[in-house]
């Protein structure tokens, strides 16, 4: 029998139930139903069931596979799952039952992980306010076990975009996490370990849908990005025993560059800016070291086509804080030397130019190149200076000559620089009328000499021989000696720059055919007008005679070999210049004798400096940066110092990286003749290897008396693979 039920329903008749409706004899049966938990709702007796008596028991696995089979089976039926779970995780968050709590967040990831039918959207509701729970609770259990839970769910990619979510709470919650300030260290640790992985899987989940929250606008990259940065730079952070396998720091990092490797074009100022940013409110300008690494991260992170906006934004900044202190600007200047030379586009144009005409206009505002002080191993030091005189040897005169430029500023800490340029163009006999500022070169400036000197020279050598270069390049390379002379020479310093002198006087004696006849008589007025002031420096009165004698013979029979002649709006260049020798030339035996005579030390004066152009130095020679970042040096047997190594900052990931983009941006922006030459370098050698092997098997051909006739020319010898054999031996 049964019992009535509106609408025709029919159940089992039970005592039970026949009581209830003799009390209730209009009561919908719904509404009865759930105050028995036989006939509540299958999707509640499937959730409820999961449950253990005893939470330490830990999911009923077999419940919870028979709850996702019915999930899978009626998909209409998430969102009712979802809502019940919230229900009860809540419940159990008020009643501190954190046991259930665990079990119904693991319900919850292995029903996300199960399902991604088109219904998902408002599961995954019920699952974000359940996160959105567990975030706000003051356990810190609790907001890892939440964060645990959003990142699986940032992991699974689903079948349908949402037009409505929202991840605003997450990203501020998540960034508050990372300043975490916990009193127990371990903890505070894990919490803020939790917090990046949220920034992470918030990134990876907004990111891959353009239908959802932008993760690139400002508001949330002025949360995110100050965030990473503060766990990257605290020194104190490292990883919990037993627990994390890698710092905080490390994992911030590795954030980092999945945050900025996913950023285009229209993104990047937005990434940028809270760098900038950060560095600024936190005055980390001034240590150098992580502002360089913060953008070495950046760099060799973003995609390379957009590498140029990088470089624009130091640009701007550089020139926003022009009113700001020479450290700061200083540590500016360096971060962008080395974002410069890692810029993997690589291109000469706007950009390239850009930067050195900024470092230029900021060390002319800085008036006495405060941002040197009186150190130059602090003003230029190997990761300023190296990728600096790199650019010297680029294509681009306009390039090259603002690099001379800069170098000049750097090194003039007296302002002496304007005096020299009445020098440019015509040669003093009595340089005490310029009155130099000179002092006595202290400790560091020996020592930077003794560094980098030999690189120095190396590169003015090399910056003489560009075919292309004009007037104000041989100028400015006359300034830059007379600035090593007068701030940074001592007595071997100036055998050096003599013999430098003497190698480009060789240079323009050497007829090669890539100098004009221009840049060949410029070299020599080069020449002489720098032997004339170091002469006068040294106040060697026989070195001094032979350099005026010289020039006075030139003044009469070769003109065009000085200054007046050549450094002038319409120089005057002959036709050739074979009547360039004997009398007319520096004498290097006559110049070594008189100085070793007043006690110079001139071992080194009798070994010509002849430095080799490497195949860094021909690459570099291309219109692109990309190739000069390294530079071989050829150092003399007085001079061997170690190589100094690259920067260790950056790990073997990212030179593997950029030896991998070195390569491929040879064969796509080198010329077609060096592309070809290099290949046909490799081919020679094969076919040289191929032609060896084959004068192995030479042999004469056959004959039938097994030998040439007596007084008969022998027969040429035929290569085996030339003979003809019978169709017989062939198979």
């Amino acid at each position: 029998s049964s019992c009535y039920t509106p609408h025709k329903t029919l159940v089992p008749a039970t005592p039970y139930t026949k009581n209830l409706f003799l009390l209730h004899p209009t009561q919908n049966i719904t509404g009865v139903c759930g105050c028995c938990g036989a006939l509540r709702p299958r999707y509640k007796r499937l959730v409820d069931n999961i449950f253990p008596e005893d939470p330490e028991d830990g999911l009923v696995k077999v419940n919870m596979e028979k709850l996702t089979f019915y999930a899978l089976s009626a998909p209409e039926k998430l969102d009712r799952i979802g809502a019940y779970l919230s229900e009860r995780l809540s419940r159990d968050v008020a009643r501190h039952r954190y046991g259930y709590v665990c079990i119904a967040m693991e319900a919850l990831d292995q029903l996300l992980m199960a399902c991604h039918c088109q219904s998902i959207n408002l599961f995954v509701e019920s699952f974000l306010t359940m996160v959105r729970k567990l975030l706000e609770a003051d356990k810190p259990n609790l907001q890892i076990l939440g964060t645990n839970s959003f990142v699986k769910f940032a992991n699974i990619e689903e079948d349908t975009a949402s037009y409505h979510r929202s991840y605003d709470f997450f990203v501020s919650r998540f960034s508050e996490m990372c300043h975490s300030s916990y009193e127990d260290p371990d903890v505070r640790t894990k919490i803020r370990m939790a917090g990046i992985r949220g920034l992470q899987g918030v990134v990876r989940k907004t990111v891959r849908d353009e239908l959802q929250a932008n993760i690139w606008e400002r508001q949330h990259m002025d949360k995110i990005v100050p965030s990473l940065l503060f766990n990257l730079q605290d020194p104190t952070d490292s990883g919990s025993p037993g627990c994390e396998k890698e710092s905080p720091a490390e994992l911030t990092e590795r954030c980092f560059r999945e945050l900025l490797g996913r950023a285009a074009y229209g993104n990047i100022k937005n990434a940028i800016k809270p760098v900038l940013m950060h560095l600024d409110n936190h005055s980390l300008w001034e240590g150098k070291s992580f502002a360089v690494r913060c953008f070495k991260i950046i760099m060799y992170s973003i995609q390379s086509q957009h590498s140029h906006l990088v470089i624009q934004q130091l640009l701007g900044h550089l020139d926003a804080n022009s009113k700001s202190s020479a450290t700061v600007r200083a540590g500016i200047v360096e971060v962008l030397s080395e974002a410069a030379v890692i810029e993997a586009s690589g291109s000469v144009g706007p950009t390239v130019l850009e930067v050195f005409n900024t470092l230029l206009k900021q060390l002319r505002l800085s008036g006495c190149v405060c941002v040197c002080s009186s150190n130059m191993l602090a003003a230029l030091p190997s990761s300023f200076l190296e990728p600096l005189l790199s650019f010297t040897l680029m294509e681009d005169p306009e390039i090259r000559l603002l690099v001379l430029s800069i170098l000049i500023s750097l090194i003039d800490r007296h302002q002496n620089t304007h005096k020299f340029t009445f020098l440019r163009s015509v040669i003093l006999s009595d340089i005490s009328v310029l009155k130099l500022k000179m002092d006595k070169c202290s400790r560091q400036d020996n020592l930077f000499m003794k560094k980098h000197g030999q690189r120095l020279y190396r590169h003015i050598f090399l910056t003489c021989s560009e075919e292309n270069s004009g007037r104000s390049h041989y100028q400015a390379l006359y300034t830059l000696l007379a600035l090593l002379s007068v701030e940074l020479a001592n007595e071997e310093v100036v055998v050096d720059l003599i013999r430098l002198a003497l190698a480009l006087q060789d240079l323009a004696l050497a007829n090669d055919e890539r100098l004009s006849l221009y840049n060949r008589c410029a070299v020599h007025a080069l020449s002489a007008a720098y032997l004339s002031l170091i002469s006068q420096l040294t106040t060697v009165p026989a070195f001094c005679q032979h350099i005026q004698e010289v020039i006075e013979l030139r003044q009469k029979e070769v003109p065009y070999l000085l200054p007046e002649d050549i450094f002038i709006e319409n120089p005057r260049v002959p036709e050739s210049l074979e009547r360039v020798e004997g009398e007319v030339l520096f004498q290097q035996f006559q110049i070594a004798e008189v100085l070793g005579g007043s006690g110079y030390n001139i071992e080194i004066l009798n070994t010509p400096f002849t430095p080799q152009i490497t195949d860094e130095d021909r690459l570099s020679k291309r219109k692109s940066i990309g190739d000069t970042i390294s530079l071989q040096m050829d150092m003399d047997p007085r001079y061997s110092p170690e190589r100094e190594q690259v920067d260790c900052v950056v790990n073997g990931e990212e030179q593997e990286r950029e030896k991998r983009r070195l390569v491929v941006e040879r064969f796509q922006t080198a010329p077609f003749e060096e592309i070809a030459a290099h290949c046909g370098a490799k081919s020679s050698l094969l076919q040289s290897k191929l032609d060896q092997i084959f004068e192995l098997t030479i042999r004469p051909p056959p004959s039938p008396s097994g030998s040439a006739s007596q007084g008969q020319t022998p027969t040429r010898s035929v290569p085996v693979y030339e003979m003809k054999f019978p169709d017989l031996c062939v198979y």
